[in-house]
């Protein structure tokens, strides 16, 4: 089980480390873009929970959650529950489909980073999403984090300019129930961190959902797919069966 925190909440029983999502902006005109990360935090405690039953969400009827603390593979999708704010609750269809490993170098070209920053291995993890609830998730953050090899919660990154290889980004302004998403998010594991699972783990108590497999070098072809990791962003609406184009984002 990892352990870390998300944001102020405490998120597991040991000493680890919450590497919050990292604000990267680029300046516009000849300046040379900045990377600026937000503050980390660290929780501890001192032992593990006990694992806990599926927390009581409300669900639409018909939806049956992914058991607390299941392993998956990529490819396979979890039903989720978990409360977005204090009176909006989110349930979600995930399927994490891709994890590629890149480089700074190789990505992020023109982007100045601090010392802080360069020592991170960055990391591009694709997933769908599916409204499952009954609430629009409009402009909700996807809720997934990786895992690094010292348990280490790391957030996704987010960009205040358009970040072409992956954008990124949050639910579109409109996510009604029955819509799905494709997004790439950006994960930038500290110390030289490696990727070791992607996480769902919405609350301190929720015994986490991984998804682990091989991550592949960028570009990469994966066994039985037509090509490597595509990096954009797509949305669906299956009630109408047309798409409605990608949200990556506008550079300022």
């Amino acid at each position: 089980m990892h352990n870390g925190a998300v944001r102020t909440r405490l998120l597991g029983p040991l000493v680890a480390a919450l590497v919050p999502a990292l604000l990267l902006s680029a300046c516009s005109g000849g300046d040379e873009p900045e990377a600026a990360p937000s503050e980390s935090t660290t929780e501890s405690a001192s032992q593990a929970p006990e694992p806990l039953p599926t927390p009581e969400i409300e669900v639409p009827e018909g939806v049956e959650l992914t058991t607390q603390g299941s392993a998956l593979e990529l490819g396979d999708t979890a039903t989720v529950g978990y409360d977005v704010d204090q009176s909006t609750v989110g349930v979600l269809d995930i399927t994490v489909t891709d994890m590629r490993r890149t480089t700074f170098k190789e990505s992020f070209q023109g982007w100045k980073l601090d010392k802080q920053l360069a020592k991170a291995n960055p990391y591009f993890v694709e997933a769908v999403f599916k409204n499952r609830g009954e609430t629009d998730l409009g402009g909700e953050r996807p809720p997934l984090y990786i895992v690094d090899g010292n348990d280490t919660l790391v957030e996704s990154s987010t960009f205040v300019t358009e970040f072409t290889p992956c954008p990124s980004t949050d639910f579109p302004k409109t996510f009604e129930p029955g819509d799905r998403v494709k997004r790439c998010l950006v994960f930038l594991a500290p110390d030289d961190g490696e990727l070791v699972a992607v996480s769902f783990r919405p609350a301190q108590e929720f015994n986490p959902i991984t998804w682990s497999g091989d991550v592949l070098k960028l570009g990469a072809k994966r066994p039985g797919d037509a090509a490597g990791q595509g990096g954009g962003d797509e949305q669906e609406d299956e009630k109408k069966g047309t798409g409605r184009g990608g949200n990556g984002g506008g550079r300022s």
